[in-house]
């Protein structure tokens, strides 16, 4: 006989503004998610030591006044489901803040356009690493089909949701293995080799979830085949840090290009610059110039 699980829900009041509606399209251009752009929700696939949880967070408010319902299994991990999810969503984020720092900008119209957009943040850390590894100088949409087929081939599905493969099931795994995804040979070591160090305790995530942006720099590209246009997504999109603007990425470039009418694409010291213009929320003027050509 099948075990009833006991489903808890709660309701989140959020700071304004928050437009769900624009980052549920931004997520929706990933055909892993499982994102439901009608009812406004997404069910969120969460690694809670070695408990698969299925979390769904759904809209019930607007941008300028935001309220979430949350619910799932596990009512013993409530309270700790809670704060993932807000860390993962950025809830306590003023964004408010952000916004008005950009007024005064030459990127204004662009917030005006997508005002309250949340970056939000991968939903494993481990695997956000494994994603921006596969991603590397790729077009975004390959990048996308690719990581699908890794996690449909070492993931699992439940609930609907997929749920990533741990580095301990990947560590075990051969480069030929990986390789039979149509990844590359290279890729496919490094992401085999990472996935090692951080099973055996060499590379510790949590630890370096703690430290300085530079000092994550320094650790990650010590390790062979994580440069740093890597880290810096990683910072971005893992760590959620506000002040990372990756200057070599052709995206962004292209971005930057369009928006400000340029003849042609920036050098990566151009970019730099821009960067270093919209400190300490470079972050935010990365995301809102992505957003603009998605």
């Amino acid at each position: 006989m099948r075990k009833v699980r006991t489903m808890w829900k709660q309701t989140i009041t959020v700071p304004a503004p928050y437009d769900f509606a624009h980052a549920l399209e931004r997520l929706a251009l990933d055909p892993l998610l499982a994102v439901d752009l009608e009812r406004q929700r997404v069910t969120v696939p969460l690694h809670l030591d070695d408990v698969k949880v299925p979390v769904v967070v759904e809209s019930i408010g607007a941008k300028d006044a935001p309220r979430f319902i949350v619910s799932g299994p596990h009512p013993e991990r409530q309270q700790e489901i809670i704060e993932r999810i807000s860390h993962l969503f950025q809830w306590r984020t003023p964004l408010a803040s952000v916004h008005g720092y950009f007024q005064a900008t030459e990127l204004a119209p662009l917030f005006a356009r997508y005002e309250g957009l949340p970056l939000v943040l991968d939903f494993d850390l481990y695997f956000c690493l494994v994603k921006c590894l596969i991603h590397q100088q790729l077009h975004l949409k390959v990048g996308y089909r690719l990581t699908e087929r890794f996690v449909k081939t070492f993931g699992e599905e439940r609930d609907g949701v997929w749920f990533y493969p741990r580095p301990e099931e990947i560590a075990a795994r051969s480069y030929e293995d990986l390789r039979a995804l149509q990844l590359s040979g290279r890729k496919a070591e490094y992401i085999v080799n990472v996935s090692r160090l951080i099973a055996e305790g060499k590379l510790r995530l949590d630890e370096i979830e703690q430290m300085e942006d530079g000092e994550v720099m320094e650790r990650l590209t010590a390790v062979r085949g994580i440069g740093p246009w890597t880290v810096q997504n990683f910072l971005l999109f893992g760590l959620g840090r506000p002040n990372v603007f990756p200057p070599a990425d052709i995206g962004l470039q292209r971005a930057v290009e369009k928006w400000f009418g340029l003849p042609k694409r920036p050098t990566t010291k151009e970019m730099a610059a821009l960067g270093e213009r919209w400190k300490p929320y470079a972050s935010y003027a990365a995301l809102y110039l992505w957003r603009s050509i998605e």
